[in-house]
């Protein structure tokens, strides 16, 4: 599959299942809202207390389920992976691209200073996948 054609589709929703990889290689998985943006990379708001942050720590390494509502199309986009800092001023970079990711997710938030102190409660961290490989079904065989 064409990772053009896999990035269009993921572009369709927001709803997905990221995966990582256990320090034992076993993978773990987690549904997600991802964000694709027009650089072609996607992005995935997580927070630094969790397994998949500290697999991606470790194996800075994801691949992202995006399915259909009918369940039989889907692609799977295999991606290097880079992490902003954890959040920890309201006024921070890291801060600054989980807004950018929220924007683009679900437009604008009813209290920013709410969301800025929120993402430095939850020490939120921004995901960005930088695909590299692409497979999947979008139709059904005939």
């Amino acid at each position: 599959m064409e990772l053009a054609t896999a990035l269009e589709y993921a572009a369709t929703t927001k709803h997905s299942v990221l995966t990582t990889l256990r320090r034992d290689g076993r993978p773990q998985l987690s549904n997600v809202l991802h964000v694709t943006g027009p650089d072609g990379r996607i992005r995935i708001s997580i927070t630094a207390d969790r397994a998949k942050y500290f697999n991606l720590r470790r194996e800075p390494w994801a691949a992202l389920h995006v399915t259909a509502a009918d369940f039989y199309s889907y692609v799977v986009l295999e991606s290097r992976v880079e992490l902003t800092e954890v959040a920890t001023t309201p006024d921070d970079p890291a801060v600054d691209a989980l807004v950018d990711y929220y924007r683009e997710a679900l437009g604008e938030h009813e209290d920013w200073d709410d969301y800025r102190r929120a993402m430095v409660r939850d020490r939120r961290v921004l995901v960005t996948l930088i695909p590299e490989r692409a497979y999947g079904m979008l139709e059904l065989p005939r």
